[in-house]
């Protein structure tokens, strides 16, 4: 549904890109990552054609967004950084200006996707009376109306409460599950992106250091929760068996090892094990480790 090819991108001589590339496939959620700086703004800015790269195409259903950017962009909605609406204006006025501006305004459409939104009791309301998980939800409303097959997410949930990034989640995985939609977003959230994705890209300093599935980080190096005392002693015994030490309290080990083992050298050691228990390894972590350096790049 989407290629983004070996794109490239300098601001004032200062690489924002450099060489990055990913597919997603049809009804998939794809979740782009990385610290403030790392390029994701700026790939979703090519993506909608608002951002020429230097080098490298953009692809939406086999269509050059960089050589028919209103072909392409037919089959895309879009929240792109802060959502702008003209507040002395109601909501339901805002999507009929904005809708005009692509292409015409359906009314029947609109009504539709903003009982989907939850925004029906207020959408005769100025929007300057509007909460700021309101505002995000007419954004998607907005991005909704043009029946998209693909949407693209800045930061989407960025200042809601807990409550409204779970409206949020329910909400896209729904699409997905209703209508094949496939999603491509990025956020800072990662427990959220873990839940949500099928897939992530990380980006570092414009680069793509990372791409695979959020369900098979539980079938990488297996990750352990541990109180011992003391460290000093404890990392010599645990890189002796092929393991490393991820931060204080947590270390891998290679599969082949069995965990019992490691134990009894470490209390042979003079080691006090007080915990030592298998954990689920999280996106946080991966992340973590590829910001950190110990991750390798793909």
């Amino acid at each position: 549904m989407l290629e983004a090819r070996e794109l490239n991108k300098t601001f004032g001589g200062k690489p924002a890109l450099n060489n990055v590339g990913f597919k997603l496939e049809r009804g998939e959620i794809y979740g782009l990552l990385g610290h403030n700086g790392a390029g994701k703004s700026t790939t979703l800015g090519i993506i909608l054609g608002m951002v020429a790269p230097d080098q490298g195409e953009v692809f939406i259903d086999g269509i050059s967004v960089q050589q028919n950017r209103s072909k392409a962009l037919r089959k895309v909605g879009a929240i792109f950084e802060a959502p702008a609406f003209y507040d002395y204006m109601t909501g339901w006025d805002n999507l009929k200006i904005l809708m005009s501006y692509s292409g015409g305004f359906d009314e029947k459409a609109a009504r539709e996707v903003i009982i989907r939104v939850g925004l029906e009791q207020r959408i005769g309301s100025k929007v300057r009376t509007y909460s700021h998980g309101m505002r995000q939800r007419l954004a998607l409303a907005q991005a909704l109306l043009p029946e998209p097959e693909l949407l693209l997410l800045d930061e989407p949930t960025d200042g809601l409460d807990p409550e409204g990034i779970k409206w949020f989640r329910d909400f896209i995985l729904e699409l997905r599950e209703r209508k094949g939609m496939t999603v491509l977003f990025n956020s800072h959230l990662l427990a959220e992106v873990e839940l949500m994705c099928d897939r992530v890209a990380i980006l570092r300093e414009g680069q793509r250091v990372f791409e695979g599935s959020v369900k098979n980080l539980t079938d990488d190096t297996p990750t352990y929760q541990c109180d011992l005392e003391t460290w000093s002693a404890a990392e010599p015994v645990i890189t002796s068996f092929g393991g490393s030490v991820l931060q204080v309290g947590r270390i891998e080990l290679p599969a082949s090892v069995d965990s019992s083992l490691v134990v009894d050298a470490l209390v042979k050691a003079g080691v006090r094990v007080r915990e030592f228990a298998k954990v689920r390894r999280s996106l946080e972590d991966l992340y973590m480790e590829i910001l950190d350096g110990r991750g390798s790049p793909n």
